[in-house]
C-alpha cells in the first residue's frame, strides 16, 4: 500500500515526465527541487544522486523513440558524449565537495539562466546531412570543448541537461535541431549514468524512491505527450509559461538558499 511520502514521490516524477512531453525538455531541471522541498529528501546531494538515476532512465526511454525515427546523429553524439561523461565525472566529483546548502543556490542560479536560454527561439535550419567523418573531423574539437563543459555542468547539477546540450550540439556541427533533439538524448543518457555510478559508489542515490520517481515519470510523459499534441499549435506559449516557472522556482531556491 502507497503511503503519502511514496505518492508524493510518484507525482513529483509524474510532474518531470510529464513537461518532458509536453515541452520537450526541461523537466530534469526541476527534479531536485521536487526532492527536496516537495519529497522532503534531506540531503541535495542524495536529491542530486537521485535525480541523475530518474534522468538517465527516461532519457534513455526517449532516444529509443528517436533512434527508430532516424533523427540521430550518432559519431557526433558518441563524441559529444565521451567528451561529455568525462566533464560529468569531474563535475560530479566536484559537486560533492561543495557544501549542500551552497550547492542549491548555485542550482537554483543555473535554473534562472537555463529559464532564461529556454525563453530564446531555437534555430530550425542547419544542415541535415553533416557527419563526423574524416573530411569533417574539424567538428570534433568543437564537439570535445562543448561536451566536456556541458557535461561538467550536468555532473555537478545532477542535471541532464538538454537544453544546454541541444544548442551546444547545433554550435558545434550545424545540425538541425530535430537532430540536435535526437542526439542530445544519447549524451543526457550518458551524463546521468556517471552522475548516478559517481553519487552511489558515495553512498548517495536512494534507489526505492528512484523506482517511483521513474514510475511517476513514465506515466506523466505519456500524458505530457498526448497533450503536447493537442497543443502543438501552442508549443511557443508553453515554452514561454514553462520557462517562467523554472526561473521563480530558481529564484525560490537561491533566496531559500541564502536564508
Amino acid at each position: 500500500m502507497l503511503i503519502g511520502h511514496d505518492l508524493l514521490s510518484i507525482g513529483s516524477g509524474g510532474m518531470v515526465g510529464f513537461t518532458l512531453g509536453l515541452v520537450g525538455g526541461g523537466g530534469s531541471i526541476m527534479a531536485v527541487p521536487l526532492l527536496v522541498y516537495v519529497v522532503g529528501v534531506a540531503s541535495p546531494h542524495v536529491a542530486i544522486g537521485t535525480s541523475a538515476v530518474a534522468v538517465a532512465a527516461s532519457a534513455a526511454a526517449n532516444l529509443a523513440g528517436h533512434a527508430r525515427a532516424r533523427t540521430v546523429k550518432w559519431g557526433c553524439a558518441a563524441a559529444f558524449s565521451v567528451a561529455g561523461v568525462a566533464g560529468a565525472a569531474v563535475g560530479a566529483h566536484l559537486g560533492k565537495l561543495v557544501d549542500g546548502g551552497r550547492l542549491l543556490t548555485l542550482f537554483g542560479m543555473l535554473m534562472i539562466a537555463i529559464g532564461l536560454l529556454m525563453l530564446r527561439p531555437r534555430r530550425s535550419g542547419g544542415n541535415p546531412a553533416v557527419r563526423l567523418t574524416r573530411a569533417s573531423m574539424h567538428l570534433l574539437p568543437w564537439l570535445i570543448g562543448i561536451g566536456f563543459c556541458v557535461g561538467a555542468l550536468s555532473g555537478f547539477f545532477g542535471i541532464g541537461g538538454g537544453f544546454l546540450i541541444v544548442p551546444g550540439l547545433m554550435a558545434a556541427t550545424g545540425m538541425p535541431l530535430i537532430n540536435a533533439i535526437g542526439s542530445s538524448l544519447l549524451a543526457v543518457t550518458a551524463f546521468g549514468l556517471t552522475t548516478a555510478i559517481s553519487y552511489s559508489a558515495s553512498g548517495l542515490v536512494d534507489w526505492p524512491l528512484a523506482g517511483l520517481f521513474i514510475l511517476g515519470g513514465a506515466a506523466g510523459g505519456l500524458l505530457g505527450i498526448r497533450l503536447a499534441g493537442r497543443l502543438s499549435s501552442h508549443k511557443h506559449a508553453l515554452t514561454r509559461i514553462f520557462s517562467g516557472i523554472v526561473i521563480a522556482v530558481g529564484a525560490y531556491v537561491v533566496v531559500r538558499g541564502a536564508m
